[in-house]
């Protein structure tokens, strides 16, 4: 599940997509859709469960596919994470593409590769538990800007007959909807492409926490 390039080790929560990884070495919804609603809502808009179930949806067709384009409509913008941090961290842009999106570049790698390795998999159901999302405040976890945080969901599919299923890390709001922010855990003992939570059968979103 690891990768042989590592991501710059500073694991703070939290572009345009480039292929380049720079500084390396409650209740459950099941829905499928391959389309992730788009949002003019205010900052503080909850995104509804259905977003966070469709971003995983189209997430699990990326990291089957290594999709890079798909990609780039998933994973957090760098204009909000920089507006997020500006005053907090001292190069929030070099933060970004350092810390986040090479993280995300090495995970997404380390899920294709674990996905595909068994045979074809198939979506079943996205599970995604909204009683676990939280509002994260202005000041909060060196943050600007308030925004909702949902905790991990869980991709589950079948492959050769066996139902199996990983955890997507972390998603965080920008105007009404969900984006990835940590696709892999976060902080992780090594600084690897690394799967989160995968296990046989369907497992439980969460746990709840984090920002």
């Amino acid at each position: 599940m690891a990768t042989t390039a590592t991501a710059s080790s500073s694991n703070r929560p939290h572009r345009r997509w480039h292929w380049r990884v720079a500084a390396l070495g409650g209740g459950l919804a099941f829905v499928l859709s391959t389309t992730i609603t788009t949002a003019t809502a205010s900052q503080t808009t909850r995104p509804t469960n259905e977003n966070a179930v469709e971003l995983g949806t189209a997430l699990f067709s990326d990291l089957v596919t290594a999709n890079a384009k798909v990609a780039s409509t998933l994973f957090f913008p760098e204009s909000a994470y920089v507006e997020m941090k500006t005053g907090q961290l001292p190069n929030p842009a070099a933060d970004y593409t350092n810390r986040l999106l090479a993280f995300y570049s090495l995970d997404e790698a380390a899920y294709h590769r674990y996905l595909t390795a068994g045979g074809q998999p198939r979506l079943l159901r996205v599970l995604s538990d909204p009683s676990q999302a939280q509002w994260i405040a202005p000041g909060v976890c060196e943050n600007n800007v308030g925004y909702w945080h949902q905790p991990p969901i869980r991709l589950v599919y079948r492959q050769r007959g066996v139902v199996k299923s990983v955890a997507i890390d972390s998603l965080i709001s920008w105007r009404g909807r969900f984006f990835v922010v940590h696709l892999g855990p976060n902080p992780r003992p090594v600084n690897v492409g690394t799967v989160d939570q995968p296990e046989r059968g369907a497992g439980l979103p969460g746990p709840a926490g984090g920002c």
